[in-house]
């Protein structure tokens, strides 16, 4: 399972979209998930003109790209969910206030096996050392503890964050596998999760 971006810049126009699932779509995986992030205001239809989020949608689909908006794909007998929100950061893309993230996280089914999120949970691969703070989501670290069925949690984000690690209570694997560095260079190393 790899979570990784082509692009440094933002996916804020179709041709960009179309560039970036062209080539995700020639990758060599069977499959392919998709889910977009702050950058991504193409996919946000509170941004843009709605008809753009679903020209973005049907861009991932003519590439045999799974795009997932606070919905399911099972794989294989594995659930994957796709949460793109995070807490709002600046004027970008799937901001939403703590009430809002609660109230969409309620929809993360319990059966979910893998959580993809563009944020990090609370404490959970969100440390930003030049501001010395955590600033992950604290709905989100909630929600993690209720899903009983939880094999991992995939973000990325908070580019200084890059890490992997296994919850040893339970074996949950966590991962902040953000390809770009926080000057968005890509160089970070890609982390492959077995599940």
């Amino acid at each position: 399972m790899r979570k990784c971006r082509k692009s440094l810049k933002a996916m804020c126009s179709l041709p960009q979209i179309d560039a970036f699932t062209q080539w995700m779509g020639a990758q060599p995986h069977a499959h392919k998930i998709l889910i977009a992030g702050n950058h991504d205001f193409c996919f946000d239809k509170n941004l843009r003109d709605q008809v753009w989020s679903v020209w973005s949608r049907n861009m991932c689909e003519q590439n045999g790209i799974t795009y997932l908006r606070g919905e399911s794909v099972s794989i294989h007998g594995l659930n994957f969910f796709g949460f793109p929100w995070q807490p709002i950061f600046k004027h970008m893309a799937f901001n939403a206030r703590e009430d809002e993230l609660r109230g969409r996280l309620k929809r993360v089914p319990e059966n979910t096996h893998v959580l993809i999120s563009h944020g990090p949970a609370l404490r959970i691969f969100d440390y930003i050392p030049a501001e010395r703070a955590h600033v992950g989501c604290h709905a989100l670290a909630q929600r993690i503890e209720q899903l009983p069925s939880l094999k991992a949690h995939i973000c990325g984000h908070i580019h200084e964050s890059h890490g992997f690690a296994t919850r040893e209570s339970d074996g949950v694997k966590f991962a902040n596998a953000s390809i770009c560095t926080e000057r968005y260079e890509p160089t970070n190393t890609p982390i492959i999760i077995d599940l």
